[in-house]
């Protein structure tokens, strides 16, 4: 008599072989696209500030943060709702700053202007501004971040390397060692640059800085 045999035929293993592939091929696909959505909204921030800066210039004249008539441009009834700048053309202070600095207030005078929708309280726990990834958002002086030479620069914190390199390749050259957008890691003294002493992990996370 013949005895019928248990098992998989060839058949039924190449059909689910095909929908495993099918389905890891699907999940990767999806987590392609996650992360091509996240990138274009870390770019908008990154094209977005620099307009509000020059839309603020252009009405005031003058720089948010550092603006000597704050008081004067931003304040109903003449009331102190903010704090003037010093008005020498410098936004003081470094770009994740929580207190005190012009780059701080920049936020500040930015809101009151209504060029940008948020808090206008620096105690709110919710002033100081994030990206999509949770990390700081910020302007400083140009001058020698992360060894570029612009007046100013905006950056976004805690973005990851994988990142990295698309956001570079949206506004820049796809290098983020060099160009007008660099990316660095948190060091002892400041941001370290990516460079080949300091190469980009996928799995770290840098701070990623922009000309304006």
């Amino acid at each position: 008599m013949k005895h019928p045999q248990n098992g998989f035929t060839l058949v039924e293993i190449a059909i689910v072989l095909l929908v495993i592939g099918l389905l890891l091929g699907g999940v990767l696909k999806g987590q392609e696209l996650i992360d091509s959505a996240k990138a274009k909204n870390l770019a908008q921030d990154l094209r977005g500030i620099p307009a509000m800066v020059h839309a603020y210039q252009d009405k005031f004249r003058a720089l948010p943060g550092d603006d000597p008539a704050a008081v004067r441009h931003l304040c109903i009834g003449g009331e102190a709702c903010t704090v003037v700048g010093d008005g020498d053309g410098v936004i003081e202070g470094t770009w994740d700053d929580t207190s005190g600095a012009e780059t701080l207030r920049f936020w500040q005078h930015l809101r009151l202007a209504n060029l940008m929708t948020g808090s206008t309280d620096t105690d709110d726990p919710g002033f100081l501004p994030r990206n999509a990834l949770g990390g700081r958002l910020g302007v400083q002086r140009g001058n020698g971040t992360l060894g570029m030479t612009g007046s100013l620069v905006v950056c976004s914190g805690a973005i990851p390397g994988k990142l990295v390199r698309q956001l570079d390749i949206a506004l820049d050259d796809g290098d983020p060692g060099r160009g007008a957008l660099r990316a660095g890691s948190t060091g002892d003294t400041g941001l370290v640059a990516v460079s080949a002493a300091n190469p980009l992990e996928e799995g770290n996370t840098y701070a990623v800085c922009a000309s304006l």
